[in-house]
């Protein structure tokens, strides 16, 4: 959990030794506590020590990949959010950071500022929200902020921190169209610099999870041109 004193913990995992340092100096500065790692491997092992409260994680690792560092994080149920840093502004890269629970991407070379700005969106975002209700349901999808569980007839569905955000904002608002543009600013309030192409994959993630039974009714509907929403049983 955060140090006292400290905006969060970070982790902080790039194989090369200056951009690992000139990060971690970096984010101190910006009131951050960090913890660094050089590989997955090392990762791993500073995720079950320290706790983060979110990774900056390096795709390219000399061990196994940033995506493989993920994964093995999710199975051992730590899903805490992870901003990942290539050097590839690849949109593959992209659907695969999402796929395996990513929250952002930060493409090098990249300025400090941004970087820390990500993370701080990030953390706005996947921080629980207290003053509203704990428990929010629309049909047989309920959400649990405390918990930060989500179950569909019953049944725990796994999400990224970002994945329950979204989901979060589209139970609060059922049975309303959501525009791309009113998701980016709701969820991400760091805005991709305005690439709304971020929302149709998370969407698409989503709905694969929240949707995958086909004995239940589709919850989650697309509009065309014009966006997203809820749907409960009571609007069918």
């Amino acid at each position: 959990m955060k140090k006292t004193g400290s905006e969060a913990k970070l982790l902080v995992v790039d194989d090369e030794p200056n951009i690992r340092e000139l990060l971690s100096t970096s984010l101190r500065f910006a009131g951050f506590d960090v913890v660094a790692a050089a590989n997955g491997r090392e990762a791993l092992a500073a995720a079950e020590e320290h706790n983060p409260d979110l990774a900056v994680l390096d795709v390219m690792l000399p061990d196994m990949d940033g995506f493989t560092v993920t994964r093995r994080l999710r199975a051992a149920g730590r899903h805490f959010p992870v901003v990942f840093l290539t050097a590839r502004d690849d949109t593959e890269d992209k659907v695969t950071g999402l796929t395996v629970g990513g929250d952002d991407y930060v493409t090098k070379p990249f300025s400090l500022d941004e970087v820390v700005a990500r993370i701080r969106a990030v953390l706005r975002r996947t921080q629980p929200l207290l003053e509203d209700d704990a428990v929010i349901q629309v049909d047989d999808l309920e959400l649990d902020d405390d918990a930060h569980e989500v179950r569909r007839n019953g049944e725990v569905i796994d999400l990224s921190p970002t994945e329950f955000k979204l989901l979060r904002y589209l139970m609060l608002n059922p049975n309303r169209v959501l525009s791309k543009a009113q998701i980016l600013d709701h969820v991400w309030e760091y805005d991709f610099n305005g690439d709304a192409s971020i929302v149709e994959s998370y969407i698409s993630y989503l709905r694969r999870k929240i949707d995958a039974n086909p004995d239940l009714p589709a919850l989650i509907q697309t509009k065309r041109g014009v966006g997203y929403l809820l749907r409960s049983s009571e609007r069918r």
